[in-house]
Protein backbone atom coordinates (compact mmCIF):
# COMPACT_ATOMS: atom_id res chain seq x y z
CA UNK A 1 0.00 0.00 0.00
CA UNK A 2 1.75 3.27 -0.71
CA UNK A 3 3.04 5.37 1.99
CA UNK A 4 3.64 8.89 2.78
CA UNK A 5 4.55 11.05 5.63
CA UNK A 6 2.18 14.07 6.45
CA UNK A 7 1.68 16.58 8.86
CA UNK A 8 -1.56 18.17 8.06
CA UNK A 9 -3.61 15.31 10.22
CA UNK A 10 -6.50 16.59 12.50
CA UNK A 11 -10.27 16.18 12.83
CA UNK A 12 -10.07 12.61 10.85
CA UNK A 13 -8.70 14.37 7.78
CA UNK A 14 -5.93 14.74 6.00
CA UNK A 15 -4.25 16.51 3.13
CA UNK A 16 -1.04 16.52 0.95
CA UNK A 17 0.14 18.51 -1.68
CA UNK A 18 3.25 19.08 -3.21
CA UNK A 19 5.28 16.21 -4.76
CA UNK A 20 2.99 13.64 -2.51
CA UNK A 21 -0.17 14.98 -4.02
CA UNK A 22 1.34 14.48 -7.57
CA UNK A 23 3.15 11.14 -6.78
CA UNK A 24 -0.70 10.20 -5.65
CA UNK A 25 -2.47 11.55 -8.91
CA UNK A 26 -0.34 11.63 -11.43
CA UNK A 27 2.55 8.62 -10.73
CA UNK A 28 -0.27 6.11 -8.91
CA UNK A 29 -3.28 6.88 -10.47
CA UNK A 30 -4.86 6.49 -7.47
CA UNK A 31 -8.58 8.22 -6.80
CA UNK A 32 -11.29 8.28 -4.77
CA UNK A 33 -12.06 5.52 -2.90
CA UNK A 34 -8.89 4.16 -2.87
CA UNK A 35 -6.48 3.52 0.20
CA UNK A 36 -2.63 5.02 1.34
CA UNK A 37 -1.33 4.90 4.89
CA UNK A 38 -0.11 8.34 6.12
CA UNK A 39 2.49 8.52 8.52
CA UNK A 40 2.85 11.77 11.01
CA UNK A 41 6.51 11.26 11.53
CA UNK A 42 5.93 10.79 14.96
CA UNK A 43 5.18 7.10 15.12
CA UNK A 44 1.72 6.70 14.24
CA UNK A 45 0.25 5.83 10.75
CA UNK A 46 -3.06 6.67 9.59
CA UNK A 47 -5.23 4.25 7.33
CA UNK A 48 -6.57 6.62 5.00
CA UNK A 49 -9.37 6.51 1.98
CA UNK A 50 -8.60 9.19 -0.81
CA UNK A 51 -11.92 11.29 -1.10
CA UNK A 52 -10.80 14.05 -3.97
CA UNK A 53 -7.13 13.55 -6.01
CA UNK A 54 -5.86 16.14 -8.21
CA UNK A 55 -1.79 16.71 -8.63
CA UNK A 56 -2.31 20.31 -6.89
CA UNK A 57 -3.66 18.58 -3.59
CA UNK A 58 -5.00 14.91 -2.40
CA UNK A 59 -7.81 15.27 0.86
CA UNK A 60 -8.27 12.09 2.54
CA UNK A 61 -10.36 10.61 5.42
CA UNK A 62 -8.90 8.92 8.38
CA UNK A 63 -10.21 5.67 8.54
CA UNK A 64 -7.91 4.02 11.54
CA UNK A 65 -4.66 4.97 13.29
CA UNK A 66 -2.35 2.93 15.51
CA UNK A 67 1.53 3.20 16.53
CA UNK A 68 3.77 2.06 13.25
CA UNK A 69 4.92 -1.01 13.35
CA UNK A 70 8.01 -0.50 11.69
CA UNK A 71 9.30 1.61 14.38
CA UNK A 72 12.00 -0.06 16.57
CA UNK A 73 11.19 -1.11 20.37
CA UNK A 74 14.23 0.92 21.81
CA UNK A 75 15.71 4.41 20.57
CA UNK A 76 19.07 4.29 19.56
CA UNK A 77 21.20 7.49 19.46
CA UNK A 78 24.27 6.59 17.36
CA UNK A 79 27.14 9.36 18.31
CA UNK A 80 29.26 9.20 14.70
CA UNK A 81 32.92 10.50 14.91
CA UNK A 82 32.73 12.71 11.63
CA UNK A 83 33.99 10.67 8.23
CA UNK A 84 34.22 12.01 4.60
CA UNK A 85 31.73 13.16 3.40
CA UNK A 86 30.67 10.33 0.92
CA UNK A 87 31.05 7.87 3.97
CA UNK A 88 28.79 9.90 6.46
CA UNK A 89 25.42 10.37 3.99
CA UNK A 90 26.05 6.78 3.41
CA UNK A 91 25.91 6.07 7.16
CA UNK A 92 22.45 8.37 7.44
CA UNK A 93 21.01 6.74 4.97
CA UNK A 94 21.67 3.09 6.45
CA UNK A 95 21.56 3.35 9.11
CA UNK A 96 17.74 5.35 9.02
CA UNK A 97 16.72 1.91 6.91
CA UNK A 98 18.30 -0.17 10.47
CA UNK A 99 15.70 1.48 12.77
CA UNK A 100 18.26 4.60 14.30
CA UNK A 101 16.27 7.13 16.02
CA UNK A 102 18.84 10.11 15.98
CA UNK A 103 22.51 10.81 14.53
CA UNK A 104 24.77 13.17 16.37
CA UNK A 105 27.70 13.84 14.32
CA UNK A 106 30.92 14.11 16.66
CA UNK A 107 33.92 15.52 16.21
CA UNK A 108 36.80 13.65 17.52
CA UNK A 109 40.41 14.18 17.52
CA UNK A 110 41.32 11.68 14.39
CA UNK A 111 38.52 12.97 12.39
CA UNK A 112 39.68 13.44 8.65
CA UNK A 113 36.97 15.65 8.06
CA UNK A 114 37.21 18.97 9.82
CA UNK A 115 34.72 21.25 8.38
CA UNK A 116 33.76 24.75 9.66
CA UNK A 117 30.59 25.58 11.15
CA UNK A 118 28.91 27.79 8.06
CA UNK A 119 29.93 24.75 5.79
CA UNK A 120 28.40 21.71 8.26
CA UNK A 121 25.52 23.84 8.55
CA UNK A 122 25.11 23.42 4.73
CA UNK A 123 26.02 20.00 4.56
CA UNK A 124 23.57 19.28 7.42
CA UNK A 125 20.50 20.29 5.02
CA UNK A 126 21.33 17.87 2.66
CA UNK A 127 21.97 15.20 5.60
CA UNK A 128 18.46 15.20 6.88
CA UNK A 129 16.91 15.57 3.36
CA UNK A 130 18.98 11.80 2.90
CA UNK A 131 17.36 10.77 6.21
CA UNK A 132 14.09 11.93 5.29
CA UNK A 133 14.45 10.04 2.03
CA UNK A 134 15.55 6.69 3.55
CA UNK A 135 12.65 6.86 6.22
CA UNK A 136 10.38 7.01 3.71
CA UNK A 137 12.13 4.73 1.56
CA UNK A 138 12.09 1.95 4.26
CA UNK A 139 8.56 2.44 5.80
CA UNK A 140 9.60 3.81 8.87
CA UNK A 141 7.08 5.69 11.21
CA UNK A 142 9.40 8.40 11.96
CA UNK A 143 12.24 10.20 10.48
CA UNK A 144 15.31 10.63 12.38
CA UNK A 145 17.05 13.70 12.95
CA UNK A 146 20.71 14.41 11.91
CA UNK A 147 21.38 16.98 14.56
CA UNK A 148 24.51 19.62 14.71
CA UNK A 149 28.38 18.98 15.34
CA UNK A 150 28.88 18.20 18.35
CA UNK A 151 33.04 18.44 19.99
CA UNK A 152 33.74 14.89 21.79
CA UNK A 153 34.06 16.21 25.00
CA UNK A 154 30.17 17.41 24.48
CA UNK A 155 29.42 14.06 22.86
CA UNK A 156 30.62 12.17 25.84
CA UNK A 157 29.23 14.22 28.61
CA UNK A 158 25.58 13.98 26.89
CA UNK A 159 25.34 10.39 26.64
CA UNK A 160 26.83 9.45 30.04
CA UNK A 161 23.15 11.46 31.15
CA UNK A 162 21.66 8.82 29.14
CA UNK A 163 20.60 4.96 29.49
CA UNK A 164 22.51 2.54 27.86
CA UNK A 165 25.65 4.24 26.69
CA UNK A 166 28.74 2.45 25.00
CA UNK A 167 31.44 3.22 22.75
CA UNK A 168 33.22 0.40 20.32
CA UNK A 169 36.88 0.60 20.02
CA UNK A 170 38.78 -1.20 17.91
CA UNK A 171 41.39 -2.35 20.55
CA UNK A 172 38.27 -3.12 23.07
CA UNK A 173 38.13 -6.64 24.60
CA UNK A 174 34.78 -6.47 26.19
CA UNK A 175 32.02 -8.18 24.72
CA UNK A 176 28.95 -5.98 23.94
CA UNK A 177 26.14 -8.97 24.66
CA UNK A 178 26.33 -8.88 28.22
CA UNK A 179 26.01 -4.63 27.92
CA UNK A 180 23.27 -4.80 25.17
CA UNK A 181 21.10 -7.20 27.32
CA UNK A 182 20.51 -4.86 29.82
CA UNK A 183 19.07 -1.99 27.44
CA UNK A 184 15.62 -0.70 27.86
CA UNK A 185 14.27 1.60 25.74
CA UNK A 186 17.21 3.58 25.13
CA UNK A 187 20.77 3.10 23.69
CA UNK A 188 23.70 5.60 22.52
CA UNK A 189 26.41 4.36 20.41
CA UNK A 190 29.51 5.88 19.67
CA UNK A 191 31.59 5.03 16.86
CA UNK A 192 35.18 6.05 15.23
CA UNK A 193 35.86 7.92 12.09
CA UNK A 194 38.48 6.37 9.55
CA UNK A 195 41.44 6.86 12.66
CA UNK A 196 39.15 5.51 15.47
CA UNK A 197 39.85 7.16 19.03
CA UNK A 198 43.03 7.12 20.37
CA UNK A 199 43.15 6.10 23.93
CA UNK A 200 42.83 9.10 25.89
CA UNK A 201 39.34 9.43 24.31
CA UNK A 202 38.56 6.10 25.20
CA UNK A 203 39.69 6.82 28.98
CA UNK A 204 37.85 10.30 29.11
CA UNK A 205 34.60 7.63 28.05
CA UNK A 206 35.43 5.05 30.63
CA UNK A 207 35.47 8.07 33.20
CA UNK A 208 32.10 8.72 32.67
CA UNK A 209 30.61 5.68 32.70
CA UNK A 210 30.85 4.64 29.07
CA UNK A 211 31.85 1.32 28.25
CA UNK A 212 34.07 0.38 25.71
CA UNK A 213 32.99 -2.59 23.53
CA UNK A 214 34.25 -4.46 20.99
CA UNK A 215 32.55 -5.86 17.43
CA UNK A 216 34.73 -8.55 16.89
CA UNK A 217 38.41 -9.55 15.99
CA UNK A 218 37.95 -7.81 12.57
CA UNK A 219 39.01 -4.50 11.83
CA UNK A 220 35.76 -2.52 10.20
CA UNK A 221 35.61 0.14 8.08
CA UNK A 222 34.61 3.33 9.85
CA UNK A 223 31.07 2.80 7.68
CA UNK A 224 30.09 -0.41 8.45
CA UNK A 225 30.86 -0.60 12.52
CA UNK A 226 27.45 1.77 13.10
CA UNK A 227 25.65 -0.96 10.69
CA UNK A 228 27.25 -3.77 12.91
CA UNK A 229 26.14 -2.09 16.19
CA UNK A 230 23.21 -1.03 15.39
CA UNK A 231 21.85 -4.44 13.20
CA UNK A 232 23.37 -6.60 16.84
CA UNK A 233 21.31 -3.52 18.91
CA UNK A 234 18.28 -4.28 17.04
CA UNK A 235 18.73 -8.33 17.06
CA UNK A 236 19.02 -8.67 20.99
CA UNK A 237 16.02 -5.89 21.71
CA UNK A 238 13.29 -7.21 19.29
CA UNK A 239 13.53 -4.58 16.55
CA UNK A 240 14.33 -7.30 14.00
CA UNK A 241 11.30 -9.33 14.93
CA UNK A 242 8.01 -10.10 12.25
CA UNK A 243 5.81 -6.79 13.05
CA UNK A 244 2.00 -7.24 13.73
CA UNK A 245 -0.45 -7.01 11.37
CA UNK A 246 -0.77 -4.34 8.76
CA UNK A 247 -3.81 -1.85 9.14
CA UNK A 248 -6.49 -3.47 6.84
CA UNK A 249 -9.47 -1.80 4.78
Amino acid sequence: MPRFFCETIAGGKARLTGEDAAHVARSLRMGPGEALTLCDGQGTDFFCRIDYAAPEEVLLTVLESRPSVAEPPVFIRLYMALPKAEKFEWVVQKSVELGVGEIVPVLSRRCVSRPDPKSFAKKLQRYNRIAAEAAKQSGRGRIPEVRELLSFEAAIREMAARPSPMLFYERATAPMRETLAAIAGEASVLIGAEGGFDEEEVAAAAALGIPSLTLGPRILRCETAPLAALTAIQYETGGLDTPGKEMSE
